[in-house]
């Protein structure tokens, strides 16, 4: 077991939040300390197996933001912070293919670029300076130069038309498409572009100074289209990556693979499908690739399982791998070793080893893991990776692929010894149409089987998401403080949910809000039934499309006491028309608004408003594009018609989610006070 990696200044940090004054009474951990915990990022393994690469991320209180830094830990050394980025992060961290050096992106120069570092440390040296930043970047498989993503830059008649008719764009056609650079990698320059003059014409020396310069990159791609993403193959000779029109969410449903020979920038093959086609992976041969597609199915993609097919570029038909494997397929990587893959199984999240040849696939890491992110040595024989679990934070193990013997690179958890975490359980049950439904249910250190609780349903997005067993969940709600005031918490993985296959996640479809209330009541009245909850102090919240069927609970039950609706769906119609994904609603509901209103109209919230009586509290950002703010005000608007109490709080400048330490700070204050009123009778003022 290694040493916590825990600087002392942490340490610190979490002793000084601690001390502030809050007002979460009975709670031993103050909000501001849950926003503090760090966490870690994917591990990436050097090519000879021997070290790992990885981000720790930390909350920025002064700046109102989040730093991301690149960590190192030498094979049988402490890990150590490797970058300090300033106000920037450092990100996207690659180890060269000779593991000499490790290239990582950072804006600390203003725009985005890439820098290089030594793994012995040493101060970070630029290596590319592109006028517009560049955005993914990959090493060549011989380390001499990069493939990167650069966006085009604005055009003249793009000025001039601001400059005469200020800002204005018409509907889905304001982006800048990216395309496929090549950089040379040239680290070390002797001498320096600085330290040589460069003049324009002849001096008195006589002869006109050599100019140095730093590499520029050379264009790759052309074309109407933009690039998604990318790799090269392993011999150095070809790129495949995905395109698509243009980088607008609704358009990656047209997206396609190509695959170019880079000296030449012929396209040697492609796969061209009306559906989703995206590259994941090569064969270590650079024969094959591997892919995942849709095919022929432009209508069901968001709920249905991927396809994933291996293709050699010689031609013949693609070969169909792991099409028994029920449930969507992440993260594919192909070595040596074979190809792997993520998935979750349940509330635990898997990597699984797949045999190329004859499709069949077994767990290699299983259990109660929750999997996050993981990387493989050059050979295939050395694996790290990130997992969590019901009692731990994420943290990074490396172990031999042969013979399992995972060995704990960090110690995250330490961040929260002391604290009263919340004991999680999960627990199963029956819905309203016989579907099995599972939840997890969090409970306080000092749980009593015997004792009736209030009880905080707390439902996730999606509707793909899902909810595990964690220490410390909650994100905006602040759930360990309710745990130590003596409530339950339920989450709810309702029909939809990743994790239970295919058939299970189309069960919403056309049943959206109906089949998902059936579920999350039916869990409260499996607690009922065991006499551990008290009935009448209950409550609910959700963000995104959870907030849509807590804004559904709000206008179809008086059960709960009080609700939170943060970013919720309140009238599929006004949704449909405003969102920048209207392909969802197409697929879910299976009509437009225009096709079958009916259908429209039995899964919307506002069409029950009428009937609505409980207290509703409202989260919205102000530039929500995904769910757009008119449904926080209509919603809103209908509950003050009909005398229910309610409020809404606009976080100004967000998007879809409360990204920054402050308002995410603020938010938790907003559902402590909401429902400690109308749970526990107590009017808490934010801040006191």
């Amino acid at each position: 077991m290694k040493k916590s990696t825990l600087p002392i200044f942490m340490l610190a940090l979490s002793a000084v939040l601690f001390n502030q004054t809050f007002a979460q009474k009975g709670a031993s951990t103050s909000f501001e300390q849950v926003i503090a915990l760090r966490n870690v990022g994917t591990p990436i393994l050097s090519p000879d197996g021997q070290h790992i690469l990885y981000t720790v991320t930390s909350t920025d209180w002064k700046e109102n933001g989040y730093d991301t830094e690149i960590w190192l830990a030498r094979n049988g050394e402490e890990p150590f912070q490797l970058t300090r980025s300033g106000k920037s992060s450092s990100t996207s961290a690659k180890w060269s293919p000779d593991g000499k050096w490790i290239a990582f992106s950072s804006s600390r120069n203003d725009k985005n670029q890439i820098f290089v570092i030594r793994p012995n440390g040493g101060e970070a040296q630029q290596v590319s300076f592109e006028e517009d930043g560049v955005g993914t970047f990959e090493w060549s498989p011989d380390g001499k130069q990069f493939a990167l993503f650069k966006q085009d830059p604005e055009s003249k008649e793009e000025k001039k038309r601001k400059e005469r008719y200020g800002g204005w764009a018409a509907d889905d056609a304001e982006y800048r498409l990216s395309h496929l650079w090549l950089l040379e990698f040239k680290p070390d320059l002797l001498p320096a572009p600085n330290e040589m003059p460069c003049y324009e014409e002849k001096k008195d020396s006589g002869q006109k100074s050599d100019c140095i310069n730093y590499p520029k990159a050379v264009r790759l791609t052309e074309g109407q289209f933009t690039i998604s993403n990318f790799d090269w193959s392993p011999d150095g000779k070809m790129i495949a990556y995905t395109r698509q029109p243009n980088p607008l969410i609704n358009f990656s449903m047209y997206s396609d693979i190509e695959v170019m020979e880079v000296a030449s920038k012929k396209i040697v093959f492609s796969v061209k499908n009306p559906s989703v086609d995206n590259f994941a992976a090569w064969s270590p041969d650079s024969k094959k690739i591997l892919y995942t597609t849709n095919l022929e199915d432009t209508t069901a993609f968001y709920y249905k399982n991927d396809q994933v097919l291996v293709a050699d570029l010689q031609g013949g038909k693609p070969n169909r791998v792991a099409q028994y494997f029920d449930e969507d397929i992440s993260a594919l990587s192909w070595n040596a070793a074979g190809v792997f893959f993520t998935a979750y199984q349940g509330t635990q999240r898997w990597l699984f080893r797949l045999d190329p040849l004859s499709g069949q696939y077994k767990a290699l890491i299983s259990g109660n893991e929750v999997l996050g992110g993981y990387s493989f040595s050059k050979d295939g024989k050395m694996l790290a990776y990130s997992t969590s679990s019901a009692t731990t934070l994420s943290e990074i193990f490396k172990t031999p692929v042969s013979i399992l013997k995972p060995v704990q690179i960090t110690q995250m958890s330490k961040q929260i010894a002391g604290w009263k975490t919340a004991l999680s359980e999960v627990i199963r049950w029956k819905s309203k149409d016989g579907a099995g439904i599972e939840g997890v249910l969090h409970k306080p250190q000092n749980y009593d089987p015997a004792k009736k609780y209030p009880l905080l349903v707390m439902i996730h997005g999606g509707p793909t998401g899902i909810d595990l067993p964690q220490p410390v969940p909650g994100s905006v709600y602040p759930v360990l403080q309710w745990l130590e005031k003596g409530a339950l918490v339920l989450r709810v993985n309702y029909r939809g949910s990743a994790g239970y296959g295919e058939k299970f996640r189309s069960l919403n479809v056309r049943n959206l809000g109906v089949g998902d209330m059936w579920d999350v009541m039916s869990g409260v009245d499996h607690l009922i039934a065991k006499g551990v909850v008290d009935e009448n102090r209950m409550g609910c919240m959700g963000w995104s499309q959870g907030g849509y069927i807590s804004a559904f609970l709000t206008t179809n039950t008086d059960r709960f006491k009080a609700i939170s609706v943060g970013a919720g769906i309140s009238n599929w119609m006004t949704y449909y028309v405003n969102t920048d994904i209207h392909p969802f609603t197409r697929q879910y509901l299976q009509a437009t608004p225009w096709s079958d209103p009916e259908i429209y109209q039995k899964t919307s919230p506002m069409t029950s408003i009428k009937n609505a009586k409980t207290p509703t509290l409202i989260q919205h950002g102000e530039f929500d594009r995904r769910v757009p703010i008119a449904n926080a005000y209509e919603l809103l608007q209908g509950l003050q018609d009909n005398q229910v109490p309610a409020k809404l709080v606009v976080y100004k400048g967000f998007g879809h989610g409360i990204n920054k330490p402050k308002e995410r700070l603020a938010a938790m204050w907003h559902n402590w006070e909401w429902f400690n009123k109308y749970l526990w009778g107590e009017d808490v003022v934010m801040g006191e």
